[in-house]
């Protein structure tokens, strides 16, 4: 129910976030179901609302769990490695969590729509770096959803709010 992101993994597997039923589902490439993660709440493996899925290429899965303000981390079989993150506007800090995505150096992007920018991880969730705030001008953002990153380093961000990429 409420399906908001989906990533493939290298091994072909589908995840999906469930939003409203605060988990991830896994399918194989046919469609078959194999397993779901999580449930609701705040522990560790628990969603509030999980938003965005990012896979990198060895297979580690990071979740942007939105009402949690943070992203969690879990390997190619599902365990959990860490997390990052809480509720506010400082570095490291979130404001509705809504894409993530890694590039191919294995940095992590996380859109906040509560606080209209891109923030920049290492693979661990140490902050890198941040950009963005609220507007309509080159460079500014209303309310960031998806993120994409290509082979190249380009990051898309789909900027909800201004109706752009």
């Amino acid at each position: 129910m409420s399906p908001n992101a989906v990533a493939i993994g290298p091994s072909g597997l589908v995840f999906i976030a469930d939003t409203d039923n605060h988990r991830i589902q896994v399918f194989d490439a046919d469609g078959n179901f194999i397993t779901k993660r999580g449930n609701q709440g705040s522990g560790r493996d628990q969603f509030e609302s999980p938003r965005g899925l990012a896979v990198c290429p060895e297979g580690s899965v990071y979740v942007a769990d939105t009402n949690n303000g943070r992203i969690q981390k879990f390997d190619a079989n599902g365990n959990y490695i860490n997390e990052w993150g809480q509720g506010g506007i400082g570095e490291g800090q979130f404001g509705y969590t809504h894409g993530v995505a890694v590039d191919i150096d294995g940095f992590v992007y996380v859109t906040e729509g509560g606080n209209h920018r891109v923030q920049k991880f290492d693979s661990n969730g140490v902050f890198i770096t941040m950009w963005g705030q609220p507007g309509d001008e080159d460079g500014y953002f209303w309310w960031p959803h998806g993120i994409a990153v290509d082979a190249q380093g380009f990051i898309y961000i789909a900027d909800m709010g201004n109706h752009r990429i």
